[in-house]
C-alpha cells in the first residue's frame, strides 16, 4: 500500500482524518455471466486489486474516520463483481459514490449516458445497496458529499440537494469521481499521459480543441454542470474535493481557497490519507 498524506486546515475543534481510496477496479466473473464478462475478468483480473482494498479497508478502520470511496470499485457489471461490490460496502466504514465503470457493462462497448446508467443499475437490482447518484455522511463535524458526475456532467437536481447539505452548516468536503478542470491538471495530464483528452469536467471550448471530436462531444459540459461548478467554487461551506478516474495523483487549487486532489488508483494500491483539523 502506497499512502499518501495531506493536512487541511479548517479550525475543528477535533482532527478528523479520511482514507480517499478511488478506481480499485475489481473484475470477477462468475457462471452467471457471459463469455465476454469472463473474457473481460481474464484481461482485467489481478489479485492484487482485492489485497489492496482489504489493506486500505483494515488501515481506514483502524486509523480514520471514514474510507472515501470515489468510484471505479468495480470495472464492470458482472453478478460476480455486483456480489462482491455489495459485500464490501456493507461496511459502514466505507463511503462511496460511483465512477463510469460501475455502471459498464464491457467496458466501453456504447455510447454511456443517463440511459444507459439507469439501465445498469436496474441490472444490478436497483444499484449496489448504497447511495450511488448523492450520498452524505457526517463524520467528526465535517460533511462528507459525494455527487456522481461519472459521465462529466452534473444535473440540477444535484445542485440542490448540495445546497441543501451545505445548509446543515458544517464544513463540506466533496467526493466525486471525475475531476474539475483547473489549468495546471490540464497541462499535466497532456504533459504526461498520452491520450486524445484529459477526462476533466467543464473544460471549456478553447481547451476542448485539442480533443479528439469524440472526446470533446462527451466532455463538453451543459448549463447544468457549468452551474454546479459556479456553485461549488463560491461555496465558502465547501472546503476541499477528492476524486479520481485519472489513475495518477495530483495536487492544485481550484479557487486560492479550494484544494482538488486527484488519488491514483487503488488497484496500485495507492490511497491518501487527508487529515483535517
Amino acid at each position: 500500500m502506497e499512502l499518501l498524506k495531506n493536512t487541511l486546515r479548517i479550525g475543528l475543534e477535533k482532527p478528523v482524518k479520511l482514507l480517499h481510496v478511488t478506481d480499485t477496479h475489481i473484475a470477477l466473473a462468475d457462471e452467471r455471466d457471459d463469455e465476454r464478462k469472463h473474457a473481460l475478468a481474464k484481461r482485467l483480473r489481478n489479485p492484487n486489486k482485492e489485497k489492496y482494498l482489504a489493506e486500505h479497508i483494515a488501515y481506514a478502520e483502524e486509523n480514520c474516520g471514514l474510507l472515501v470511496h470515489t468510484g471505479d470499485l468495480m470495472d464492470f457489471v458482472s453478478h460476480a463483481n455486483v456480489d462482491k461490490a455489495r459485500e464490501i460496502l456493507k461496511n459502514e466504514h466505507i463511503f462511496f459514490i460511483a465512477g463510469n465503470h460501475d455502471y459498464s457493462q464491457y467496458v466501453g462497448e456504447a455510447w454511456e449516458d443517463s440511459a444507459y446508467r439507469m439501465n445498469s443499475y436496474m441490472q444490478m437490482g436497483y444499484g449496489l445497496g448504497v447511495p450511488m447518484f448523492f450520498n452524505a455522511r457526517t463524520v467528526g463535524g465535517v460533511n462528507v458529499v459525494g455527487i456522481d458526475n461519472s459521465y462529466y456532467h452534473f444535473a440540477d437536481w444535484q445542485i440542490w440537494r448540495l445546497q441543501r447539505e451545505v445548509e446543515k452548516g458544517l464544513p463540506v468536503i466533496l467526493a466525486f469521481h471525475d475531476p474539475l478542470f483547473e489549468q495546471s491538471l490540464y497541462d499535466y495530464h497532456f504533459e504526461h499521459v498520452p491520450e486524445d483528452c484529459t477526462y476533466l469536467v467543464g473544460c471549456d471550448e478553447e481547451h476542448l480543441l485539442r480533443y479528439s471530436e469524440f472526446r470533446a462531444v462527451q466532455q463538453r459540459p451543459d448549463a447544468p454542470t457549468l452551474r454546479m461548478i459556479d456553485y461549488i467554487k463560491s461555496e465558502p461551506a465547501i472546503k476541499a474535493i477528492l476524486t479520481g478516474h485519472l489513475h495518477f495523483s495530483y495536487e492544485s487549487m481550484l479557487t486560492p481557497t479550494l484544494p482538488q486532489f486527484v488519488t491514483g488508483g487503488a488497484y496500485d494500491g495507492i490511497a491518501r490519507e487527508l487529515t483535517i483539523l
